[in-house]
């Protein structure tokens, strides 16, 4: 004659019954195909199932895996980004906005366009790439290399491409694109053979920077020189490869009177344009 279990009486609510159910069903605890409490809390109690704190992890914790899911998501490894994102979803640390957010972000994966470009890079396999843009412009690209980067907390795509039409920037830069990617809604992705290049197209910029700037300056692993000059008194000289004169020009202009490059002149035209503009808002003459 089989011995009747002792009985309890759980008073919880609803949902809590539901994910004590949910728990069961993950861990195999069921009567048939049903969850079953009784057999969830018999594990527990013999220690089949252990329990542990969900509430001790530093905030220095959540913020750096935060971060590591970011930079995964950036890079375009979303498969190990969606696993960082669940660990972090299974504590109760985390707060309501970011909580959310992650929610969103395992909810909504990136387009079916977006994981072909990652696979490409990934593989190091040229591709085109076609999209149209807000003005209905159909832009077509035949890239040999590419990368996501962040540029002022934006995602952007820099790549090289066979096709120049249309870049404005310096004739040695006219092969690289910076495609700001979450204002592309869809596209048209397709491997093709040839060779993939080991980078952008690059010049070499030199530019000195003047008192404090000089002692403050860090840098930047683009730097391929960084020296004191010694003929100057408090003056540093900084020679850098750039692949995109846009984004190097509204770093420096940050820091004039303390900044200014020395060449190429292309560049250089290219800084003394912006000043000049500068200048004209200001209702200041300027004599060249």
């Amino acid at each position: 004659m089989s011995r009747k279990g002792q009985s309890i009486t759980l008073s919880i609510s609803e949902r809590d019954k539901a994910e004590l159910e949910a728990l069961a069903l993950e861990f195999g605890m069921t009567w048939g195909e049903r969850p079953n409490i009784s057999r969830l809390v018999e594990a527990i109690a013999r220690r089949q199932l252990l329990l542990g704190n969900n509430n001790d992890w530093s905030q220095t914790r959540i913020r750096a895996l935060d971060r590591a899911m970011r930079a995964l998501i950036d890079i375009g490894q979303n498969e190990q980004a969606q696993e960082i994102a669940k660990l972090l979803l299974e504590r109760s640390e985390l707060s309501t906005p970011l909580r959310t957010e992650i929610e969103g972000f395992l909810e909504n994966p990136p387009p079916a366009w977006r994981l072909q470009v990652d696979s490409y890079i990934q593989r190091q396999q040229p591709f085109q790439l076609s999209y149209e843009d807000a003005a209905h412009r159909v832009w077509n690209f035949t890239i040999r290399h590419a990368k996501v980067t962040p540029h002022e907390k934006r995602l952007y795509l820099d790549c090289w491409c066979e096709e120049t039409e249309g870049n404005l920037d310096v004739e040695e830069l006219r092969h690289n694109w910076c495609l700001r990617l979450d204002r592309i809604q869809d596209a048209a992705v397709m491997g093709i053979s040839g060779e993939w290049h080991s980078g952008l197209a690059q010049i070499d910029v030199e530019m000195h920077l003047f008192g404090g700037l000089a002692f403050a300056y860090q840098t930047k692993p683009e730097d391929k020189i960084n020296e004191w000059i010694p003929e100057k008194e408090r003056s540093r000289r900084v020679v850098r490869s750039v692949s995109f004169t846009f984004w190097f020009i509204r770093e420096v202009m940050q820091y004039t009177p303390d900044c200014v490059v020395v060449s190429p002149d292309s560049v250089r035209s290219l800084v003394k344009e912006k000043l000049k503009t500068l200048c004209q808002h200001y209702n200041l003459e300027v004599s060249s």
